[in-house]
């Protein structure tokens, strides 16, 4: 109580402090780098991402892109090429006068060389650059040659894709925050009682949303996805706590005159009540660290620190702010729209054998349809984005005028002999799929002598320590196929130098999917078993968690299975983070209603009476809460160009009203069959209960 009076006392030192702090969040949010490659987030000792540091230490070579020139004359290619290599952090620029003066003619070339880079309208350049695939320096880059080439030439590679994502996330993430907030607004304005009271938990949560974004500053840099769902994730999962705070509030001012005694005592409940529902919600966030994929680290650390600071919020600036417009916040009420819940809580109670046959009946499909879905998702990004986009527009002109649908690269010591490398060469070109496999010795020949080679050619393709190859193949990105390929021309690799390294994204991308396969499973399984245990430390009970879990786990299946009877394919990360998410999010639904029902059997009520009674009473917060979450997440999902997220806001909103619907229907049903193993797995019903039944038998 001592910290609940603290809080109406400081009321306005509060809200000034939470005022400064604003202003460096507002720089540290400036100041936050934002990374838009999913690649980074893979292991660091996986042999692709020592492969890539390698390429970039050794060789000076990080990113790497194919750049199509359409109907232009071989002259200008060659100046095109001269402005392009002048772009800041572009390395070197591989073309047709690398190998030979624009003068001689291009049949002087192998004649499958000749006629992998040239088509009868288009030509193609490679080019390295001295920085990461994702840095801002090599985006920036990206951009000087688009500009510089014109609109008859086309930058396609994994450096374009983050930078087309990176102007496409830019130009749409102050939407997504809009729509939340406006949808939010309205739905909170439509089921609560108060006009004015959605303004005021918007502004606390606010600034909640505000320092959290700030402090990320701390961590270096945060992933697109992570900027772009938190303050969305963030605003729909921590309403439920300003919501809870307003309805305790206008219940103390029925029994304290004084609105600031009424404030503190609710202050107090509210702190007691928020805690346990806070840290089942904290604890499937963090869940999200145990990935080996660093992006669920990325997301979860911020979310986590995000519900954190919105308890914080809820307890200190939303109670100053709601005493400061106590007054305009009390005329602005009306009555909820959600009507009286007594007629639904009977019905659901009366006929609930039928909720029991119809959680039998689902668990089956939901769970098989949840399991398709986890092996029907998506890895290559680049299928997320519009098809007019600049990358996509450049990959299409890629596959369909040169064949080509990825790029891999070999490093291979720089010691094997000539004869060694081009014998691995033609045994690489044996693997289904590739088109052709380039390096030094692809040049070299009876027409080429590897001594009249210019040293800009020999410079590009070797260093003292590595060759580098590039492998051209007709398979796509995270493609089966691909993978395949990949596993061969490593089997081929390691025969000719066990020291060799295949990159490029494909081979990241195949770690990525071996990497998340297993995170899924984890993420998972240690979800469950911490809310598991928080719902057995907060309800103390045995029975209790295996329930909620239960009816929350089928809302789960049930929202990730129907991707898979839709026909939807997902971007991978979605099932990972969506059934962490949803689980810490909504079992806070289940919590509420368990809650009530133990406080009514408690109390003496009988079985039927304490389930009617807990549901009257949940139903509205229940509602309020879901539909926060639904129209939050909705019309993100439902206005974003880029899939990934509007595939998780989707899930989310819909998983919301699946969750809300599971607890609202098989809870109650739950509660009906099992009461006794309840009362008898759970501290402080068993006794209560036996002292009635003596009082009655006497």
């Amino acid at each position: 109580m001592k910290f609940s009076k603290a809080v109406v006392k400081f009321r306005v030192p509060i809200l000034i402090i939470a005022i400064l702090l604003m202003i460096p969040s507002v720089f540290g949010m400036a100041f936050t780098r934002i990374n838009y490659d999913m690649l980074n987030y893979l292991p660091e000792d996986m042999d692709t991402v020592v492969g890539q540091n390698e390429l970039l230490d050794d060789f000076g070579k990080g990113a790497f892109s194919f750049v199509i020139v359409e109907d232009m004359p071989d002259k200008d290619v060659s100046a095109l090429k001269t402005k392009i290599e002048q772009v800041e952090h572009v390395e070197s620029v591989l073309w047709y006068d690398s190998i030979a003066d624009i003068t001689i003619p291009k049949e002087i070339l192998p004649e499958e060389i000749y006629n992998e880079f040239n088509t009868e309208n288009a030509t193609m350049m490679a080019v390295f650059f001295d920085t990461s695939t994702s840095s801002d320096d090599t985006m920036d880059a990206i951009r000087a040659i688009r500009s510089t080439a014109g609109k008859q030439c086309f930058v396609s590679g994994i450096s374009a894709l983050v930078t087309d994502l990176k102007d496409l996330c830019e130009q749409e993430e102050p939407i997504y925050v809009a729509i939340a907030v406006v949808l939010a607004t309205v739905a909170m304005m439509v089921f609560m009682d108060s006009w004015l009271a959605p303004f005021v938990f918007l502004a606390s949560i606010g600034i909640s949303i505000l320092i959290n974004m700030g402090t990320n500053y701390f961590m270096g840099e945060i992933s697109y996805i992570t900027k772009a769902l938190s303050a969305v994730l963030q605003l729909a999962v921590t309403m439920d706590y300003s919501i809870f705070l307003w309805h305790s509030y206008n219940e103390q001012l029925e029994r304290y005159p004084d609105h600031r005694e009424a404030m503190a005592a609710a202050i107090k409940e509210t702190l007691t009540s928020v805690v346990g529902s806070s840290i089942t919600t904290i604890a499937g966030f963090i869940a999200l660290c145990f990935m080996s994929f660093t992006l669920g680290r990325d997301l979860g650390i911020v979310m986590a620190k995000g519900v954190l600071l919105g308890v914080i919020g809820c307890v200190t600036t939303l109670p100053a702010m709601i005493l400061l417009l106590d007054k305009p916040l009390q005329k602005s009420k009306h009555r909820s729209l959600i009507p009286n819940m007594n007629r639904l809580a009977k019905g659901i109670a009366k006929v609930f054998p039928v909720f029991l046959v119809l959680f039998g009946v689902l668990i089956l499909p939901a769970y098989y349809g949840y399991s398709k879905t986890n092996q029907e998702v998506y890895y290559d990004m680049g299928e997320s984005l519009p098809k007019d986009m600049e990358y996509v527009i450049a990959n299409t002109k890629l596959s369909e005028e040169f064949n080509i649908a990825s790029t891999h690269m070999v490093l291979v010591d720089a010691k094997k002999s000539p004869k060694t490398i081009k014998s691995m060469m033609k045994d690489m070109e044996k693997v289904d799929g590739v088109k052709y496999v380039l390096g030094l010795e692809s040049v070299v020949g009876s027409r080429i002598p590897q001594e009249v080679l210019p040293e800009s050619l020999t410079k590009v393709l070797k260093s003292d320590k590595w060759e580098l190859l590039l492998i051209n193949s007709e398979y796509s990105v995270a493609s089966d196929a691909v993978n395949k390929q990949i596993d061969e021309l490593n089997t081929v690799l390691k025969r000719y130098d066990p020291t060799g390294m295949l990159i490029g994204e494909a081979p990241c991308m195949k770690d990525m999917i071996e990497t998340t396969d297993t995170d899924f499973k984890v993420v998972n399984a240690i979800s469950i078993v911490a809310i598991f245990l928080i719902i057995a430390a907060v309800e103390k009970s045995i029975s209790l968690p295996v329930i909620l879990v239960a009816v929350i786990e089928l809302a789960i299946f049930i929202n990730l299975g129907l991707p898979h009877y839709f026909g939807q394919s997902l971007p991978f990360i979605a099932p990972i983070c969506i059934s962490t998410i949803q689980l810490g999010a909504t079992v806070d639904y289940a919590i509420l209603m368990t809650t009530r029902y133990k406080a009514e059997r408690r109390g003496g009520q009988d079985k039927r009476a304490a389930v009617r009674t807990a549901l009257s009473a949940s139903i509205p917060s229940i509602i309020v809460s879901a539909m926060g979450l639904f129209a939050a997440t909705f019309g993100v999902a439902l206005y974003s160009d880029i899939d990934i997220i509007s595939s998780m806001c989707m899930l989310m909103a819909r998983g919301a009203i699946i969750s809300m619907v599971c607890v609202i229907v098989m809870l109650p049903a739950m509660f009906m069959l099992l009461d006794k193993v309840i009362c008898h797995t759970t501290m402080g019903m068993k006794p209560k209960q036996q002292s009635t039944n003596t009082e009655v038998s006497i």
